[in-house]
């Protein structure tokens, strides 16, 4: 079984905020994939899917973004799953909007959410689909800036973005990390 966790805060508040793509991609899923309307189980929303012909389990973690890897880790456990039966859709401040990039594994990066996950883990060796949001300069604070929701003016690119990490993940599943990132790791034009 896939385990396609996408990382997010949870509450109307976060919800159209940069930090929150991760949550977006898993609800893009959900509904392409008819997954119904999911439940709580280990402290995240999950719902059972399929994709690319396996079952998936679709999750947005409860707790907040810095806490990200204690669910994760116990829906694994409980599921008998490893990580390398993940795949991570995260916002990254480093990629500009409208870039993916796919990998079958890397460091945290600085992102809070991975640096969760990688400490609940034990390792760094699970795919993701990291989801460009940068839009010119980054600001001094960073932090708040990832907690601010996009600009009306970015919403249709962001919708876009969105829709092909969702085929990003959808490929990755279906045909593994170098497939997924020869197709996807390209900004379109």
């Amino acid at each position: 079984m896939r385990f396609v966790v996408g990382l997010g805060n949870p509450g109307e508040r976060y919800r159209r905020t940069r930090h929150n793509v991760g949550f977006r991609v898993v609800d893009e899923l959900a509904a392409r994939l008819d997954s119904g309307s999911g439940g709580e189980e280990a402290g995240a929303w999950v719902a059972e899917a399929r994709l690319a012909g396996e079952p998936v389990l679709l999750v947005k973690p409860i707790s907040f973004m810095n806490l990200s890897g204690v669910p994760v880790a116990r829906l694994l456990a409980a599921h008998g799953g490893t990580p390398s039966d993940l795949i991570v859709v995260v916002d990254d401040a480093a990629l500009d909007l409208g870039t993916i990039r796919v990998r079958d594994r890397g460091g945290h990066g600085g992102h809070n959410g991975l640096r969760s996950l990688v400490e609940e883990l034990g390792t760094e060796g699970f795919p993701r689909v990291r989801v460009g949001i940068r839009k010119g300069e980054l600001p001094a604070d960073l932090a708040a800036w990832v907690l601010m929701d996009f600009p009306d003016e970015d919403l249709a690119a962001v919708g876009e973005v969105e829709a092909r990490a969702a085929d990003a993940v959808a490929c990755l599943a279906a045909e593994g990390a170098e497939a997924a990132a020869s197709r996807f790791n390209a900004r379109p034009d």
